[in-house]
């Protein structure tokens, strides 16, 4: 099996002597409360997480192989299985679910229905995955350092380049990118293709990374223990604290935030009061 999230120390040394910012000091955690009773226990390493139109969530399971799905009652079935090293999830306007295959360099696409194929080939280690507002598939391309934007057709643009291992992106409202690398912090690319580097702090950002608002992005960091809000800045405000080694992350319907852990193998809702 690759290496997932394995960041080395040259390369954040590196990083800081190419110039990116100080370390920020986070602001102190505003109204958020975490849960700290898990929802959804027993899972295999999860990955991306997204809920449908109706309420369902699902997990993709990294270890497990398969997608879970947990309807709001709880009820769990598996949606997918037999895929190899899920990572990144997302969910079109139409329902389809995209599942990135770390290990086989491909993103799968399924129906509602659960029927299965390949949308785009040719990958290097796609890793988070989410839309943008023309309905392009964001691919956190890792091995090539890239973003890549690909149209429902199938056709790849590139979004974003020159990044550190990147592992998740969101877009904003105007357009921008907030991109989480494991080993090279939060990146903004605005205006082109480059990215800059907007915060350090997090030790290993993960693929959970969902839009907060016009200018801000909520970001794990599954080298440590933290949810954070980092603004367009890189204001950083600590959200939760006292996860262990969190990685997905997803909007809720109801305003919260699930987050899944790799030390707990479990989802929790971080909410407002």
């Amino acid at each position: 099996m690759k290496p997932f999230f394995r960041a080395t120390c040259l390369v954040l040394l590196m990083a800081i002597l190419r110039g990116q910012p100080a370390l920020a000091q986070p602001r102190p955690a505003g109204t958020w409360t975490l849960d700290r009773t898990a929802n959804h226990e027993g899972l295999g390493s999860p990955v991306g997480m997204a809920y449908d139109a109706s309420g369902n969530l699902y997990v993709a399971n990294w270890s497990a192989g398969n997608v879970m799905r947990f309807a709001p009652t709880g009820e769990r079935t598996v949606f997918a299985s037999g895929l190899s090293g899920p990572s990144g999830l997302a969910i079109s306007s139409k329902g389809d679910v995209y599942v990135a295959s770390y290990n086989e360099d491909l993103v799968w696409r399924f129906t509602p229905r659960g029927d299965q194929a390949v949308f785009v080939r040719g990958l290097a280690t796609p890793a988070g995955l989410s839309f943008d507002a023309r309905g392009r598939l964001l691919i956190a391309n890792r091995r090539t350092h890239q973003i890549l934007a690909v149209r429902p057709d199938g056709a790849i643009d590139v979004a974003a380049d020159g990044l550190q291992t990147p592992v998740g992106a969101v877009e904003l409202p105007n357009g921008d990118l907030l991109v989480s690398n494991i080993a090279g912090g939060v990146s903004l690319v605005s205006g082109g293709l480059k990215a800059r580097a907007i915060n350090t702090d997090l030790r290993s950002p993960g693929p959970g990374i969902v839009a907060a608002g016009a200018d801000a992005a909520y970001v794990v960091d599954y080298g440590g223990t933290t949810v954070s809000r980092i603004d367009r800045n890189g204001v950083r405000e600590v959200i939760a604290d006292g996860l262990s080694s969190p990685v997905g992350l997803a909007s809720a319907p109801d305003g919260s935030l699930t987050v899944a852990t790799w030390g707990a193998n479990a989802t929790f809702q971080i909410r407002r009061p």
